[in-house]
């Protein structure tokens, strides 16, 4: 799942963000909870993936699941649903101007995308989407989410609409009863001020 409909946005509507991102970060410090023993094994050592510690997210948190399945997406107040393809979960937040700034997405997997070819089909489905000016920035080793395997790239893109610059952190997980793909984004102006909330919210999906 790529980003759609997406309007020109820019760095003072990114920096917006800040404040509200950093409350939504202090609560996941303040919950309590810490990295989950042996979370890490393996990956911390592997380039861009030293944040990944699966635990559950901060109790004030909100959770939307799919349809049917117990895949389940959490997520700060801060952000809010947001309008999506049929049998998708979508939250995120918007600026003023109405450009997406954080987009969150997970998607019942739809394809061929499996764990071990996860790269090159998350890089194929955005150019088959017409975003351009792909390129890859980080793979990760096996990740053990919560109720799963998974694997996840970092990338970034140009959109398609508007010429939007977008940062992304994709993820497959294959849980008990059925695969997701997970997508946490956000424009590449709103990326500094965003990408530690994003990671805890890869951290914190709980697989189907």
């Amino acid at each position: 799942m790529s980003l759609r409909r997406i309007r020109p946005g820019g760095a003072a509507a990114a920096a917006a963000l800040t404040a509200a991102l950093s409350l939504a970060l202090f609560g996941w410090a303040s919950s309590g909870s810490s990295p989950a023993p042996g979370g890490g094994t393996g990956q911390a050592a592997h380039a861009g993936f030293g944040w990944f510690h699966p635990r559950p997210a901060p109790g004030a948190w909100l959770q939307a699941s799919l349809t049917g399945q117990s895949a389940t997406l959490s997520y700060p107040g801060s952000l809010h649903p947001m309008h999506g393809d049929d049998g998708t979960v979508t939250v995120g937040s918007t600026a003023k101007s109405g450009a997406v700034l954080v987009y969150l997405n997970v998607t019942p997997k739809q394809g061929a995308e499996s764990l071990g070819n996860w790269t090159d089909s998350r890089l194929e489905h955005l150019r088959e989407d017409g975003q351009y000016q792909v390129h890859l920035d980080g793979v990760s080793p096996a990740l053990h989410f919560r109720g799963g395997p998974g694997r996840c790239v970092i990338d970034n893109y140009t959109s398609k609409i508007h010429n939007n610059r977008y940062d992304e952190i994709a993820c497959i997980v294959r849980g008990a009863h059925a695969t997701s793909v997970l997508v946490a984004a956000s424009s590449t102006a709103a990326w500094q001020a965003s990408h530690a909330l994003l990671e805890k919210v890869v951290s914190s999906y709980q697989a189907g």
